[in-house]
């Protein structure tokens, strides 16, 4: 979810919790939540988390610089209670007007916490979008190869607008193996626009597209994030058509920021490929000392490499 689309979805959330005395729908806080447990040994655990970008030229109100300091100690702890091998992240941004893209507050948080971890899909701002990095754990994977593709009509050229004009929107990806097994995997890492079902149809099909060689060479591949579609939409059907085995998300991983679970997942795990499902999936439905890290919960699976589904 992106920066217009806050403003409509603030509007909307209150709107319904008006509605929720009415109709009773699904929002109370923290209900629905699923700790994941301790990862077998011989497991990879992958997750996705929208973090929602900071606004640097804000100093308070909702997603401002000093409302970073509000939520960054909540957000280390949900990092720790996720505890995955591998996780992509989509908003992890720090923008203002003018901002050349040099500071992104969360990802140098979150690795200065963190030093068991390294990130994957960065690089130079000029040359790399880093605002959909892949963390992994360097005691258990080598980083490969990493690379981007936008949401265009020219994919490879770096911010191009989406099929229609609007914000940027892109695919980052890494390739690992697993120091375990020595099996070598793609994690792909997307981001859909939230407003436009076109900008989403084509942008879906590109990375059906594109990732559709590594799948028919017979790589396993995980393609992860906020793909702003639930399972049964025609986009999550087309991914499947390609080879890609979702974990079955079931109820909300977006919640207006304010723990309201009003419609079904769209923060999504898949594998094509090696990688049977082997617990989970699981979404940490809940707070972290009395705060909401993000507007998105964090979605988490535990896959057995070393055999097919």
């Amino acid at each position: 979810m992106r920066r217009a689309f806050t403003i409509t979805l603030k509007a909307l959330a209150g709107c319904v919790l008006g509605l929720v005395v009415l109709v009773g729908c699904q929002t109370i806080r923290n209900s629905g939540h699923t700790p994941a447990p301790e990862p077998a040994e011989d497991v990879l655990r992958v997750a996705t988390y929208n973090v929602h970008y900071i606004i640097l030229g804000q100093d308070t109100g909702p997603w401002s610089r000093g409302d970073w300091e509000r939520r960054k100690g909540p957000l280390a702890l949900a990092f720790d209670d996720i505890d995955a091998d591998v996780i992509g992240f989509q908003e992890m941004e720090s923008f203002a007007r003018g901002s050349e893209g040099q500071i992104n507050l969360t990802l140098d948080w979150l690795l200065d916490n963190n030093p068991d971890y390294a990130a994957a899909a960065v690089g130079d701002p000029a040359q790399f979008p880093s605002t959909q990095p892949i963390l992994y754990r360097k005691d258990r994977l080598t980083l490969l190869e990493q690379g981007w593709f936008f949401f265009s009509d020219t994919p490879d050229v770096i911010y191009s607008r989406t099929f229609n004009g609007s914000y940027p929107a892109f695919t980052s990806w890494a390739e690992f193996q697993d120091k375990q097994s020595g099996i070598l995997f793609r994690v792909v890492n997307i981001h859909t626009d939230y407003a436009s079902l076109s900008n989403r149809e084509k942008s879906v099909a590109l990375v059906a597209e594109r990732i559709t060689p590594w799948i028919e060479a017979g790589e396993t591949v995980f393609v992860i994030g906020d793909l702003n579609a639930r399972l049964g939409d025609d986009m999550i059907n087309d991914l499947a058509d390609v080879g890609l085995r979702f974990a079955p998300v079931s109820g909300s991983t977006f919640h207006f920021n304010r723990g309201i679970n009003l419609f079904g997942a769209i923060d999504h795990i898949a594998v094509a490929g090696k990688g049977r499902l082997a617990a989970g999936p699981f979404v940490l439905r809940r707070q972290y000392d009395g705060e909401w890290p993000t507007d998105h919960y964090p979605v988490i699976a535990d896959y057995d490499l070393g055999l097919p589904d």
